[in-house]
């Protein structure tokens, strides 16, 4: 079976999307219609921006979502999944891709999103750690013993889980992880917690906009990162994307649950690879690639 998987933040380059502009009539009508939902021009900052302005949490997100977005469209009657799901933010790209939300509706969730997220981090210093080379267990018994508000974030691969909290919660488990013979434990370069209660004002303000939103049918089952099962109820779906900014992205356990589904082809929509490198680290039996339209 065919499986669609869609990155999330921390993806994102100088001069993304402009391939797509420039060869598809399709994709520069989107593009547009993109500047005039968001009230600026994205596409500015996305093909000619640098990568500083293209971190902006506002630019970053929608971004992302556009890029994947916009490259399944164009792919046309080649994007045919089976399975979808999204990394994060990638879920509401996967989520536009399967049917269940329009391009409208995706892209202004998906801005409401940013600067909720943007709001949460203000509140509170707070960040997130990579932590390398140690079981999932070993992890999160340890974020429980430490004070203070620190847990485990992103289950991206086998051996590679991030932690989100408080700043000094997750320094000092990271001292803890490393004495415990993690490979790396390292703060990561972002801005808040997410995917942890940190998030809290950001999940409330979400699920109000999610719940005035149009939920369709899906095509195919989306694999969401709370469940790591598929969905096909958009009530489900729904719930469980309300759910997502305070819980962990159980990434490792929605490529598993797909293979052990009958996925086979995995193909990564939008910029970048890092899903096909963590694919590599889940499963090798599986092959991997990137979406792509020819000149």
């Amino acid at each position: 079976m065919k499986a669609y998987i869609f990155p999330g933040q921390g993806a994102q380059f100088t001069g993304m999307g402009l391939d797509l502009y420039e060869k598809s009539p399709l994709a520069q009508e989107l593009f547009e219609k993109a500047n005039d939902i968001l009230g600026f021009s994205i596409t500015d900052v996305m093909f000619e921006g640098t990568a500083e302005e293209l971190k902006e949490t506002k630019v970053t997100q929608p971004a992302i979502f556009l890029h994947s977005v916009i490259l399944a469209k164009v792919l046309g009657d080649d994007f045919k999944p089976e399975m979808v799901a999204g990394h994060s933010l990638g879920e509401l790209s996967a989520l536009v891709a399967n049917g269940v939300l329009s391009f409208e509706d995706g892209l202004t969730l998906v801005s409401k999103r940013a600067l909720a997220m943007q709001k949460a981090c203000e509140i509170q210093k707070s960040t997130m750690a990579a932590v390398l080379g140690l079981e999932d267990k070993v992890v999160e018994d340890t974020c429980a013993e430490i004070d203070g508000v620190v847990v485990a974030a992103n289950y991206n691969c086998p051996g590679q889980l991030v932690i989100s909290g408080e700043v000094e919660a997750v320094e000092k488990a990271c001292e803890v992880l490393t004495e415990k013979g993690a490979r790396r434990a390292l703060v990561l370069p972002v801005g808040g917690a997410f995917h942890s209660p940190m998030m809290e004002p950001a999940r409330e303000e979400l699920a109000k906009a999610i719940e005035e939103t149009t939920f369709s049918e899906p095509t195919c089952p989306v694999y969401q990162n709370v469940t790591a099962s598929a969905v096909t109820n958009p009530e489900e779906i729904k719930k469980n994307l309300m759910k997502q900014l305070t819980a962990p992205v159980k990434w490792t356990q929605c490529i598993q649950a797909m293979i052990a589904d009958g996925g086979t082809e995995f193909i990564e929509v939008g910029p970048g690879k890092v899903l096909q490198g963590l694919m590599r680290k889940i499963d090798r039996s599986v092959t991997a690639s990137g979406a792509s339209i020819e000149a």
